[in-house]
């Protein structure tokens, strides 16, 4: 699968180190060429000795290889590599990668890449949850690089929750993915929508959702990241994106029907996946509302249906997906919106499924990392996926269309 693909695998400083022995068994199984940097933290849980022999060619760490002055080229390796893998990429070198700070070979063989670059966290659940974590993570993904989210369970610090490193066969199966996905989708024109949308009460206070955005952010990416030429339409959300990515900026759903409207003929795919405000305040007031009587009453005015308008004119070439989310009765409520909006494909989730659609729980960082699907198509047919990171997810939905496109 991976025959002849160079892959550099960067390991930092974490206990889920022992991992990478197995994930360099597996890429070299697959018929991959596989050089490995450390960092010199790493260097103290797993042995260079351990990973030369499984990789089958030399470990660097240091910029200087011998006394003599022999040194390793951090620019040859950048240049060697056709795909580079950090597995594990512990929080100090996500730090780094996002902030340009090079002050070891592995960070200088980062800076100095020509192809993609894979990154694999491994932390304590708190460490992962900081916001400065996350600020980092959405930093490094603008950048064009991919993350594999890490796992849920049990830590070596005793705690549980999401901090593990993804397993040494996820990992494989998601380098295998990225090169037989490659540009699959070169000159196709996607067009996308993702976050809320805000409804202005006054010029403090809004209607909205808890909708992250995370969901048509990480189709976007995936969309991106095999060729496709991606505009992106985004209601408010603290995400970044790819530079790969035309991304536009609207706040109402007005502004979104607008945009969307004005781009969607010059599209084949159109992704609607954004939690439009179905109704907005009829008088939105230039003050601050006073608080001065015991009720407060806003007069609500539906707003336009923009995943309807597309449906109803459409081209027989393009391909058009809605998402659903429900409380109750979710495929049934899917399937009539499937037919009533003329779509392709319908994706659904429920709130009665912990994990999937908008976050139920105090900790939204958490529970915005995952979503459980099913896709409906036109056939009426039905795919259930279990729960998963809303990066595969996104892969998997891609999956669907590419298999009913053709």
């Amino acid at each position: 699968m991976l025959f002849g693909k160079r892959i550099l695998l960067g390991i930092c400083g974490s206990i889920s180190c022992y991992k990478s022995a197995e994930l360099v068994r597996l890429l070299i199984k697959a018929g991959a060429e596989v050089k490995v940097v450390m960092t010199k933290d790493a260097s103290t849980f797993i042995t260079p000795l351990t990973l030369s022999t499984l990789s089958k060619n030399p470990v660097f760490i240091d910029f200087v290889a011998n006394e003599d002055g022999t040194w390793n080229n951090h620019v040859e390796l950048g240049i060697w590599a056709d795909l580079i893998l950090i597995a594990p990429i512990s929080a100090n070198t996500l730090s780094k990668f996002a902030h340009g700070i090079c002050d070891n070979l592995l960070s200088a063989v980062y800076l100095s890449a020509k192809c993609e670059v894979l990154l694999a966290p491994a932390m304590d659940v708190d460490m992962w949850k900081h916001p400065s974590t996350q600020k980092n993570i959405d930093l490094v993904k603008s950048f064009g690089n991919i993350v594999i989210e890490p796992e849920s369970g049990e830590l070596a610090s005793g705690l549980h929750g999401i901090g593990r490193l993804a397993e040494p066969i996820t990992i494989l199966s998601i380098v295998e993915k990225y090169f037989l996905a490659k540009n699959d989708f070169e000159h196709t024109r996607i067009l996308i929508t993702a976050g809320p949308t805000y409804e202005e009460i006054d010029p403090v206070r809004f209607i909205g959702n808890h909708s992250s955005g995370k969901m048509g952010f990480s189709i976007a990416e995936e969309f991106a990241l095999r060729g496709a030429s991606v505009c992106l339409i985004s209601g408010p959300s603290h995400l970044n994106c790819s530079e790969k990515i035309a991304r536009v900026n609207v706040t109402t759903a007005n502004q979104m029907f607008e945009e969307a409207i004005s781009r969607v003929d010059s599209h084949d795919i159109i992704i609607m996946s954004a939690a439009v405000a179905d109704y907005t305040p009829i008088l939105k007031s230039t003050q601050k509302i006073k608080k001065n009587e015991d009720r407060f009453q806003i007069e609500m005015i539906k707003t336009k249906d923009i995943l309807a308008h597309v449906g109803s004119t459409k081209k027989d070439n393009q391909f058009l997906v809605g998402f659903a989310l429900e409380t109750n009765d979710a495929i049934e409520n899917a399937k009539m919106k499937l037919v009533s909006k003329n779509l392709d494909m319908i994706i659904v989730n429920t709130l009665e499924d912990i994990g999937a659609g908008f976050s139920q729980k105090k900790d939204l960082n958490e529970n915005a990392a995952t979503n459980k699907i099913s896709i409906i198509t036109s056939d009426k047919k039905i795919t259930e996926y279990k729960l998963k990171s809303k990066t595969e997810v996104a892969h998997d939905i891609i999956e669907k269309i590419k298999e009913v496109r053709s």
